[in-house]
């Protein structure tokens, strides 16, 4: 009833609705069904990833973007307003699911029946236990044949210390038992601790920019509440702006007349700028200012890549572009480059190469950019001294637990750059998809490193210079020259793919030239006739050698850094 009354009135009042608490979880059917069952969207056989909005998303079957949506539900004859985040469960998202929990009071801990838990559940286990919020273990998938509750019960109290009791068995896909998760929401994770009377203190702690309507700010409010026509000041520019409109996200945006205190949805007030809104900060009413929320940690980037325009008239647009999606993925970080070859372009600071791949992927998608992107690597520390270096060890063992009979967590010190390009490509593949995989920095270490250049023809490709290990650079630059030779098209003259450490040449692959048969149309004759023609024809083809420029595909710079998995 609340949902049909919500779509006939258009702008419900929210002060009408008893706040209850924000749920962040990580599984995309689970969140299918919770909504189905509030009402929020009518049961049909198409509803798969709803709150997966991105084009992306729905092509590699993942959640990138943590997704918002409100939820109104009947409990013992009281009506509830319920806040739904949708996470990312991939560890190179992990800045999405850090920055919901600041807008939530508890969490569902989606755990697989079959497989048990993970690393990724490790890790956003201990998040939402620093953050100090309430813990909902749910196991999923019950209805598998190889599906074993009771073992993962049984590892939950052992990793997590939760009571078994406090464990919910379901099959989101069957939507089996999934009613008790929303009872178990009101009964075990407390509303939020705010208050209404205080002047409006709000958090923005996501953001998208509309073309139209500027910025889209998500708030959940501390204090306070917001309406249309209210003046409003940013912490963080002390820019005023007028609230053109507020709501919720019921999962498409819904207008009300106000929010309050407890409340998370969503605010236009015609922010133009994609500088003028700044993830974690703190809005408040014009003349009434308060003390600013904490904000958020800044993520710290782990692989580092630089991103050019095909073109350098394309320079403005793709800066937009950059601007306008960094605004939604407030985790890239952005400064200025240039390049003799390539222009003038930008250095990009991702969490991971998925997290790269996505971020390109989007580009091309939302803004229609074609970009160059260099060889992804990891930051160093150099010291510039002749002191020999003290050799670091690739990787370095430092716990190991078992789990249950059947599973164990290890714990190792691994180089950055050992790990991400393919390491988890490669697990998964070794392990049939059984293991999982999560990291963190652990800091600096001396290594021995050497610069490697990449070159077509005796010329270096500025997008594939590449540090690596002294040890590793011989079999490194021998698996980019095959996979460059792969990638790379032919030509009417032959391409050498080199890899050079300095002056000497470490491996080496060859195209072939597309070969004409000049000599089809001489029907014997004289032998130096022949011989002439094919003369002419190999200075023709060393001419186009010189002069003739090589075109690398785009994706190639990714493809020629993923090594084989035997290797």
């Amino acid at each position: 009833i609340i949902h049909l009354m919500c779509i006939l009135l258009g702008k419900p009042d929210m002060s009408k609705f008893p706040y209850h608490a924000h749920v962040d979880h990580g599984k995309s059917t689970l969140a299918d069904r919770l909504l189905e069952l509030t009402g929020t969207i009518d049961k049909t056989k198409n509803n798969k990833q709803v709150l997966d909005k991105l084009q992306v998303e729905r092509e590699r079957g993942i959640t990138v973007k943590a997704q918002t949506a409100s939820l109104f539900y009947n409990f013992e004859g009281k009506q509830y307003l319920l806040n739904l985040i949708d996470t990312p469960g991939h560890v190179d998202f992990s800045y999405e699911v850090s920055r919901s929990l600041s807008a939530c009071q508890g969490v569902l801990l989606v755990i697989d029946a079959n497989e048990g838990i993970q690393a990724q559940t490790v890790a956003n286990f201990f998040l939402a236990f620093e953050a100090q919020l309430s813990v909902i273990p749910v196991i999923n998938k019950i209805d598998l044949k190889n599906a074993d509750p009771e073992m993962v019960e049984k590892q939950i109290e052992k990793v997590f210390d939760i009571p078994r009791n406090e464990c919910i068995k379901i099959s989101a896909k069957l939507g089996t038992n999934v009613e008790s998760v929303l009872q178990a929401v009101i009964e075990r994770i407390p509303p939020p601790k705010v208050h209404r009377k205080n002047p409006l203190r709000a958090l923005v702690f996501d953001s998208i920019f509309d073309q139209y309507r500027g910025v889209i700010a998500n708030v959940a409010l501390f204090d306070g509440m917001v309406s249309k026509g209210d003046k409003i000041v940013s912490a963080h520019t002390q820019k005023t702006y007028e609230v053109n409109e507020v709501g919720v996200l019921n999962p498409n945006e819904q207008p009300t007349l106000k929010l309050y205190a407890g409340q998370v949805g969503y605010l236009i007030a015609g922010m133009k700028d994609v500088t003028e809104a700044q993830i974690g900060d703190t809005l408040y009413l014009h003349n009434h200012p308060v003390e600013p929320l904490p904000g958020f940690k800044s993520a710290k980037p782990m692989v580092f890549a630089g991103m050019y325009p095909t073109d350098q008239s394309e320079y403005n647009n793709l800066k937009s572009a950059i601007e306008k999606l960094t605004l939604n993925d407030s985790s890239v970080t952005v400064h200025r480059d240039s390049s003799l070859a390539l222009g003038a372009g930008w250095r990009l600071g991702f969490l991971g190469l998925l997290h790269m791949e996505v971020f390109n992927q989007r580009l091309e998608q939302e803004y229609n950019t074609s970009v160059i992107l260099t060889t992804p690597t990891v930051p160093y520390k150099a010291i510039l001294s002749s002191a020999k270096l003290i050799k670091a060890r690739r990787a370095v063992q430092k716990h190991l637990m078992f789990i249950d009979q059947n599973r164990v967590m290890l714990k190792y010190l691994f180089p950055l750059n050992e790990i991400v390009v393919d390491f988890y490509d490669s697990l998964k593949s070794l392990s049939s998809g059984y293991a999982s995989f999560d990291y963190e920095d652990a800091g600096y270490q001396t290594a021995e490193l050497v610069k490697m250049d990449i070159l077509l023809n005796g010329n270096i490709v500025e997008e594939l210079v590449t540090v690596v290990h002294k040890e590793k650079a011989y079999s490194v630059g021998k698996t980019i020259c095959e996979r460059l030779k792969d990638s790379l098209p032919r030509q009417l003259f032959e391409i050498a793919i080199q890899a050079a450490i300095g002056s000497k040449i470490i491996a080496r692959e060859t195209v072939k030239a597309y070969k004409k048969n000049v000599l089809a149309k001489c029907y014997g004759g004289d032998i130096t006739r022949k011989m002439k023609l094919l003369k002419r024809q190999a200075e023709g083809k060393k001419k186009l050698r010189k002069i003739g420029n090589i075109e690398v595909p785009k994706d190639a710079f990714i493809k020629v850094l993923k090594t084989q998995s035997n290797k």
